[in-house]
């Protein structure tokens, strides 16, 4: 099942449980409707067993102008709290709960607080160090999959009880 990472690579079968948060420096970008939303190097990973990294960028580099509260309802994570949703929203193209934040995260993830993450498959493009990102499958796991992650990557039909 477990895919053997090669050079540069790391594997989501050696990510910790309960998760991390990792600093990371590459580029980061996001894009809807032919606008950049976000644009940082000072994202958050959070890397747990089995999951793509979700990456979480400063609301300082978010076009916080673009986001409005989300219809979702919020959800629960045992590790990081309550996740709040946003719509990202550009003239008349909207990307519902395409984006979330932790307002008050649990003590392990306070660096994450108010840093916002998107799903890939919810907006047009995400992109790190120049890489565009691979979304996770299925509707509820955020990670971004990259060339530098192996998997097999929970999220898709019939993973969720892994």
């Amino acid at each position: 099942m477990r895919v053997e990472p090669g050079p540069g690579q790391e594997s989501v079968w050696d990510y910790p449980r309960p998760p991390v948060v990792v600093a990371d420096d590459r580029r980061v970008r996001v894009w809807f409707a032919d606008r950049l939303v976000a644009d940082t190097r000072r994202a958050r990973r959070v890397l747990e067993t089995s999951q793509a990294p979700a990456w979480y960028l400063p609301p300082d580099d978010v076009d916080l102008g673009l986001l409005r509260p989300g219809s979702a309802r919020p959800t629960w994570c045992e590790w990081k709290g309550s996740a709040t949703y946003f719509d990202v929203v550009v003239d008349e193209r909207i990307a519902h709960a395409a984006a979330w934040c932790y307002r008050s995260p649990t003590s392990g993830f306070t660096e994450i607080a108010d840093h916002l993450a998107f799903y890939a498959a919810r907006v047009d493009r995400c992109e790190v160090a120049g890489v565009d990102v691979t979304p996770n499958d299925g509707d509820f796991y955020g990670g971004w999959i990259t060339p530098d992650v192996v998997g097999p990557f929970k999220g898709a039909a019939g993973t969720r009880g892994w």
